[in-house]
């Protein structure tokens, strides 16, 4: 069964790095059958956040903003691709993430992380997993990370190397893990309405 997966990422950089395991999850994905779409905040380009969705009356809120709630709202699950800046999360995913709410709620999440060095923005992930947790989704337990990133995606997102080739074995776990917890959610909500 196909599932309508956003792959959301955060970077603003010049010269991003993490694009590259964005292709990857998106092309993974695909080669599975899904509907994928890359939610890209430098091409969206959010504001600030000043006021959620949810904070703008019916019918006002930004054409950007009216778009991308759709588009959550109509997802079966969503993958969050995070670089690791400082030991943090990147601001820009995080201020796209934050313009909603209740959109995301009722759905999984999956953390895919990279960084220049070798823990692969484990740090990031790991803050990310409370972040997603507290804005209701289900935040499954696997993840991939890729670091140091250039020496594990080629420009285009494929997979390089001895590292690459290990990336790519780990890719299909953590798929299937998403693909079970959006069957069961999609189950779930097909059967009982939110509490709120």
């Amino acid at each position: 069964m196909a599932h309508r997966i956003l792959v959301l990422y955060g970077s603003y950089r010049s010269d991003r790095m993490g694009i590259r395991l964005a292709h990857f999850v998106v092309d993974g994905f695909r080669g599975r059958g899904d509907d994928v779409e890359l939610i890209d905040a430098k091409a969206i380009g959010l504001p600030m956040l000043d006021r959620m969705y949810k904070e703008y009356p019916k019918g006002q809120a930004p054409a950007a903003l009216e778009t991308l709630a759709g588009k959550i709202r109509a997802a079966d699950g969503f993958l969050f691709v995070t670089g690791e800046y400082n030991w943090g999360v990147q601001p820009g995913l995080k201020n796209l993430t934050d313009h909603f709410l209740e959109e995301w709620f009722w759905r999984p999440a999956a953390i895919a992380s990279y960084s220049a060095g070798r823990l692969a923005g484990a740090r990031a992930a790991t803050a990310w997993h409370g972040t997603l947790s507290e804005m209701g989704m289900v935040v499954v337990s696997s993840t991939i990370g890729a670091g140091p990133i250039g020496q594990i995606l080629s420009e285009d997102g494929k997979p390089i190397g001895d590292a690459g080739k290990s990336l790519e074995r780990a890719f299909p776990r953590f798929a299937d893990d998403l693909a079970w917890w959006m069957e069961a959610a999609k189950a779930q909500r097909a059967r009982k309405a939110p509490p709120y």
